[in-house]
């Protein structure tokens, strides 16, 4: 449906997911982490899809968790509903790393924070030579959450994630290709038609696309601390962070 804020089309064995609230630069909230995941259900559902593009509407890739949702978890980030919420944003984009087939990010406009795990959670990444990838979570008082290092530095070493995570570093697209954080920079509006073109390649043989990423994820995935791991590792540093910016006011 055209007002829900997360869309799917598939066509040709390639699921195209899209965010959709550029009103507030598809910033994640708990309804929309929910929509989102119920999507990527449908998506295995499904035996002729083979391969998943993730797309955006709007200026901004995704900006994020959704910053009323982040001050409202600020109060008490333990009490139940800012837990759940705070939890379905997380599983958002760990869902998108275990959905069953190969997935492509296509990034136009700026990711931040939650935003960036979103595309870190894709097996490959084609962004806009301008887009804006912005770590960004010490710069608004908060820990990272989501495995945010692991996902971060699995891709661009640990140099690189030093540089953006902690010491806020801003990489622009054809910098983030040069960095391996991406496959391709491309003019935005060449991106997502080569995401598909990516995508298609694989897609046409979506039973073999499924046990060959599956393995892929097995073989190149973290050498240390798992994802999962990592999730909760970091997220009592991050609901202490979130107090501490509430009470600060």
């Amino acid at each position: 449906m055209a007002d829900s804020e997360v869309l799917l089309e598939v066509d040709g064995g390639v699921a195209v997911v899209t965010l959709n609230a550029p009103d507030r630069r598809n910033a994640l909230t708990p309804a929309m982490a929910a929509e989102f995941i119920a999507v990527l259900d449908e998506v295995d559902g499904r035996d002729d899809v083979g391969a998943l593009v993730l797309t955006a509407v709007g200026r901004s890739f995704c900006a994020g968790g959704d910053v009323q949702t982040l001050l409202d978890a600020g109060q008490d980030p333990a009490a139940g509903p800012a837990w759940d919420g705070m939890g379905a944003i997380y599983d958002s984009f760990y869902r998108l790393g275990q959905v069953r087939v190969p997935t492509v990010a296509a990034v136009r406009g700026s990711a931040v924070g939650a935003g960036m795990n979103m595309l870190l959670a894709a097996d490959l990444r084609v962004v806009a030579d301008d887009a804006r990838l912005i770590c960004g979570f010490l710069k608004r008082g908060l820990h990272p959450g989501g495995g945010h290092f692991v996902i971060l530095s699995r891709l661009v070493g640990r140099e690189a994630a030093s540089a953006m995570a902690l010491f806020g570093e801003e990489v622009s697209g054809a910098r983030a290709a040069e960095l391996g954080l991406a496959w391709a920079s491309l003019p935005a509006d060449e991106v997502e038609p080569r995401a598909r073109e990516l995508a298609a390649r694989v897609a046409a043989d979506p039973e073999l696309a499924r046990v060959a990423v599956a393995n892929f994820r097995k073989e190149t995935g973290p050498p240390h601390v798992s994802w999962e791991i990592a999730t909760q590792f970091e997220r009592p540093a991050q609901m202490w962070s979130m107090r501490r910016s509430a009470e600060r006011g």
